[in-house]
């Protein structure tokens, strides 16, 4: 073999180095290839969602229209039926009967321009004068249009035009987790805002209204606060505050509000009719001794009733009411929400068969009570 020149070892040195090179980069891009296309077959990150730094753009479009209520009932004293105890001790003396006013403080949404204003009924009820005052201070004395003591809904009215006033939204797209903004005036400080999240929606078994489907959030509700607003980040009124459970009085994270969309059912005949009325099946109701969580079992009916004349028996299960599956709670909010006379399509058990009946709706009495209420309820 020849030997070779230096300049020949020269370049078969340069030749050896760029071939390395060569190899090299090929094996580094070889050693990333799998890495990269891991990557590339991995989901794309999603970002978390941000909260808003600030509410204050809904709170100004809101705010001006919750207004504080102040109401005013005249009472007198209870009388002592028979001999008073005081009489044993002080001859002749008669126990005084002079009437005394009564004071009570609330909140309410003003929902059109020409000044009708939602709040609860038991901010109103009983009340000769109720004054409402405006987030500009103005007061003006409101007339009681009416009040439906089993949803704790009143409608009031104010005598003037161009009031600020809350868009009504919608509570069937209201989800557990959504943002909930609660305004009012509690213990009369003046207007308020608290914010939670909506934290249970359909509530009911509570004992606090005989037609519950409430919304519950976390969001501070504490006494004065009752008929106030609940509304969602878009500004929109989804409820109306009402009530906490608590076991000292004041918020403990669970209060509840009307849902605008029954709240809206109750304002519209009280605009037009100045009273609620509601359809009923006339039966007594309870629990289906085989499934307690689905069906109502027919526990007596009303003579000549609704149910009555449609043949249904005591002992029928009621499994569904307009396709719906009801339990005693939703059968009760269903039938209450249509108007009497319509055709309610139910379907029931009887025997061990499955069969469908049609109901037409009587009108519910006005005289029927409503249920119990337990102690640990709280209207605020």
């Amino acid at each position: 073999m020849n030997r070779l020149t230096k300049s020949q070892i020269w370049i078969v040195a340069v030749i050896m180095l760029i071939a390395g090179a060569i190899v090299g980069g090929t094996a580094m891009q070889a050693g990333r290839a799998p890495e990269a296309a891991v990557t590339a077959a991995a989901p794309p990150v999603r970002e978390a969602a941000t909260m808003p730094t600030t509410f204050s753009p809904v709170v100004k479009s809101v705010l001006p229209a919750v207004v504080n209520i102040s109401s005013t009932r005249v009472v007198r004293p209870a009388r002592y039926q028979g001999r008073s105890p005081f009489e044993d001790l002080f001859p002749g003396f008669q126990m005084p009967d002079t009437p005394r006013r009564q004071e009570g403080q609330g909140s309410g949404v003003i929902v059109s321009q020409d000044g009708y204003v939602l709040t609860n009924n038991h901010v109103v009820d009983g009340a000769n004068e109720v004054t409402v005052t405006l987030s500009d201070k103005r007061e003006m004395t409101a007339r009681i249009i009416g009040t439906d003591d089993k949803t704790d809904i009143a409608l009031l009215k104010l005598n003037a035009t161009n009031l600020p006033y809350v868009k009504l939204g919608s509570s069937a797209n209201l989800e557990v987790g959504d943002i909930a903004l609660a305004m009012g005036n509690p213990f009369g400080l003046g207007q308020t805002v608290t914010m939670g999240i909506v934290s249970a929606v359909g509530r009911g078994g509570l004992g606090i209204e005989e037609y519950e489907d409430f919304i519950q959030t976390d969001a501070s509700i504490n006494p004065g606060n009752s008929g106030g607003a609940l509304v969602n980040v878009n500004g929109e009124l989804v409820g109306i505050n009402t009530a906490i459970l608590s076991g000292s009085g004041g918020s403990q994270g669970i209060g509840f509000a009307v849902p605008i969309d029954m709240a809206r059912q109750v304002m519209t005949q009280l605009k037009e009719k100045g009273a609620v009325t509601r359809a009923y099946l006339g039966i007594g109701m309870a629990p289906d001794p085989k499934n307690d969580s689905k069906g109502v079992r027919i526990d007596s009916l009303e003579a000549n009733g609704p149910a009555d004349k449609a043949g249904l028996q005591r002992g029928d299960v009621i499994l569904a009411m307009n396709g719906k599956d009801v339990d005693e709670r939703t059968l009760r909010l269903i039938a209450g929400s249509q108007a009497p006379g319509s055709l309610a399509k139910l379907r029931i058990e009887r025997d061990g068969r499955e069969r469908s009946v049609d109901v037409t709706l009587g009108t519910m009495p006005v005289e029927r009570a409503a249920n119990d209420q337990p102690p640990q309820r709280r209207r605020r």
